[in-house]
């Protein structure tokens, strides 16, 4: 079966123009929920995008599992069967809640297909601009902005350590990893932490930034990134140096240039 991107950004971007761009800064405190703690939040733009995303694609691919992040938070069940599917989307509506209800413009919306537990197409939109990154297995990355207009996506070249840019959030990391690489991130020229997947692997898909680590690995997070950072030339794997793969969830995820530096960021930044 055939996977028209363009029409799968076009999907992103009406539910960002529906449910997402109408409530920024606009929202009311019954619109934000709390899931797990004061920091992860759910608002009526998470579910509201993610029931208008879910439904365009019920009726373009009636038989695929769709995994949605708001989804999974009430029925953890629909996980189970991202690996085997024939044919699977995964959602992530609003990628940087937190950022979205304080009124901060690094969010975005994120979309993975996945067959068989490959990743084969990765989308980043930003709902603001209507920009949106695609990936494409075997097939390269790309930037397509609003106009139409697109041009092909490229990491950052291999430099230095006192060179590089981080946007590894470490404050997300477990004791005593997370003290060890706070330190450690003293070693390069600017490290940054955005609190939103969707800004990580826009940054270090475009070249902006050398490496990003991450120790919970969600689907819904990083399946369309790490793939759309592979094709722009990136090299990712899990923290103890394996293929990086959709069913792991706890394995950690590194992005680097490529291998070489792969190694240096974990030996050096996370010493692994």
């Amino acid at each position: 079966m055939t996977i028209d991107v363009m029409r799968l950004a076009a999907i992103l971007r009406d539910a960002g123009n529906q449910e997402i761009v109408p409530r920024f800064r606009n929202l009311d405190d019954a619109d934000i929920g709390q899931k797990a703690n004061e920091y992860d939040l759910v608002t009526e733009a998470d579910l509201g995008a993610e029931r208008v995303i879910t439904a365009a694609l019920r009726d373009l691919y009636p038989q695929a599992l769709i995994v949605g992040e708001e989804a999974y938070a009430a029925d953890k069940s629909i996980l189970s069967g991202l690996v085997e599917a024939d044919l699977a989307f995964v959602i992530d509506p609003v990628d940087g809640t937190f950022n979205f209800a304080a009124g901060n413009g690094m969010f975005g919306s994120i979309l993975a297909v996945v067959r068989r537990g490959e990743t084969i197409g990765g989308l980043i939109l930003d709902p603001l601009r209507g920009d949106v990154l695609i990936g494409e297995r075997g097939a390269g990355a790309r930037l397509v902005k609003s106009s139409g207009q697109s041009r092909p996506i490229r990491v950052a070249a291999p430099t230095s350590l006192d060179t590089m840019v981080s946007v590894a959030c470490w404050s997300y990391l477990p004791d005593p990893m997370r003290a060890r690489v706070a330190a450690n991130l003293t070693k390069v020229k600017l490290a940054m932490a955005y609190g939103c997947s969707a800004y990580e692997y826009w940054m270090l898909a475009s070249g902006r930034a050398h490496f990003s680590a991450s120790h919970g690995v969600m689907p819904w997070d990083h399946l369309a990134g790490a793939l759309i950072h592979a094709e722009a030339g990136g090299f990712s794997a899990h923290f103890d140096g394996t293929p990086f793969r959709a069913g792991r969830i706890d394995a950690g995820i590194l992005n680097a240039p490529d291998k070489e530096s792969w190694q240096l960021i974990a030996r050096d930044i996370l010493g692994l």
